[in-house]
């Protein structure tokens, strides 16, 4: 099993803060009244939310990315310690694949409100709600030690909404749905849905294997790559000696050939209560009809001329979410009531595990050690954005398991 070590040296989450009083809503029966007094405008029935409550608060976590991009050679091109043949751009050094072990942060606000979507004729209005979020990743990845311990460097920003959208009846016929609307910093949009789980399922969760061999576009032609080979080091790719990686179980042939092996390693030797699963996607099959990505000019590329062609256009996303329900079981010292709280982290299933802290307050005099079981969220994902350039399709993966960052109450039924 892969073994990664890190510590998270900086787990201040990128947050999007809205006012305190903010909420939004619909505006009719305020701009009906005759009056604009505070009163005029009635309150509205909270908006479900559905399994996005399950999005509260601050996410911390590591994980791995895996992404094929373009490499334009000298002079403003990637290089590499050992030498590639061919020389890049020349194919198949036109590309170069990117591993890096990560950290992340993963920040939500409060809901939204009740948000007004207008229907048309027999469509009748509906009311959306939904949490901001922001998102930080940065590569921690160490080519010295083969270890994730390196300073942290940023690579990823993304600001976003997730909203639940309610069953319609008309126009559309459709069950109600989540959607995932995010921007990114390289110049892509994307907007995806996926209809809402209804129900959780007891026990972890099982991940599917991804593949980030890439194919020829409009097809399903692999085109494989010896960057590929963990075991290969003259390849195009960084970092390009795996050994120490290797020897030290960070980055493995195994994770090459299906990154969501990171995810299956995670929660070794945790207890998961249960698991709730969806994926959105920005090529939904029916019915969810929504979804799409929009790239800038540059990543599109010019159809047409000596140079056509796209530099890394993003072409569709999918991603699947697992919000997991976690047993942990504290370990109570003696206490007696009028003491600090205890502030207790859950036991680390193994070792390099990232868990969650718990603030706890005793109820009455614990006069012998003991143990209390609580729960937490976890929330693992695996995303896959798939990326046009050189005449083939390049999945571009990641994936990350995230713990609640902060201190957890404990509830009052732990102690019964």
């Amino acid at each position: 099993m892969a073994t990664q070590v890190t510590t998270l040296t900086d787990t201040s989450p990128a947050t999007i803060t809205l006012p305190a009083s903010f909420e939004i809503q619909s505006q009719d029966s305020r701009l009906e009244q005759e009056t604009n007094l505070p009163d005029a405008t009635p309150a509205v029935p909270a908006v479900p939310l559905g399994v996005l409550s399950k999005f509260k608060g601050d996410f911390a976590g590591t994980g791995f990315n895996l992404i094929f991009r373009p490499n334009s050679g000298p002079p403003n091109g990637t290089t590499f310690p050992n030498p590639v043949v061919p020389p890049p751009p020349t194919p198949p050094s036109e590309n170069v694949l990117e591993l890096n072990l990560t950290t992340e942060t993963l920040s939500f606000s409060k809901a939204l409100g009740s948000i007004p979507n207008r229907g048309l004729e027999t469509q009748g209005d509906i009311f959306l709600n939904g949490k901001p979020y922001a998102q930080s990743i940065s590569d921690v990845t160490n080519p010295v030690t083969g270890q994730a311990d390196g300073v942290p460097s940023g690579i990823h920003f993304e600001p976003g909404l997730w909203m639940h959208v309610p069953a319609t009846t008309s126009d559309p016929i459709l069950g109600e749905s989540l959607v995932r609307m995010a921007s990114i910093p390289h110049g892509t949009t994307i907007n995806a849905q996926t209809l809402a789980p209804t129900s959780s399922v007891p026990g972890p969760p099982t991940f599917k294997p991804v593949d980030i061999t890439p194919f020829l576009i409009g097809t399903t032609t692999k085109v494989p790559f010896n960057s590929q080979n963990a075991s290969l080091a003259t390849t195009p790719r960084l970092p390009q000696d795996l050994t120490k990686f290797i020897a030290a179980g960070t980055i493995t042939q195994a994770m090459l050939t299906d990154p969501n092996t990171v995810l299956r390693n995670a929660i070794v030797g945790q207890t998961i209560k249960n698991t709730t699963t969806f994926t959105v996607s920005t090529a939904p099959t029916a019915p969810e009809l929504g979804g799409g990505t929009a790239n800038i000019a540059f990543l599109q590329g010019t159809p047409t001329g000596t140079n056509s062609g796209p530099n890394a256009s993003a072409v569709q996303m999918s991603a699947t979410f697992w919000i997991e329900e976690v047993e942990n079981v504290l370990s109570i010292p003696v206490f007696k009531p009028g003491q600090p709280p205890l502030k207790l982290s859950a036991p680390a299933p193994h070792p390099g595990a990232l868990v969650p802290t718990f603030l706890v307050t005793p109820p009455h005099e614990i006069t012998a050690p003991t143990t209390i079981t609580v729960t937490s969220t976890q929330i693992q994902y695996s995303q896959t954005v798939l990326l046009n350039f050189a005449n083939l399709t390049w999945p571009h993966v990641s994936c990350a398991t995230l713990v609640p960052q902060g201190e957890l109450s404990v509830p009052a039924s732990a102690w019964k």
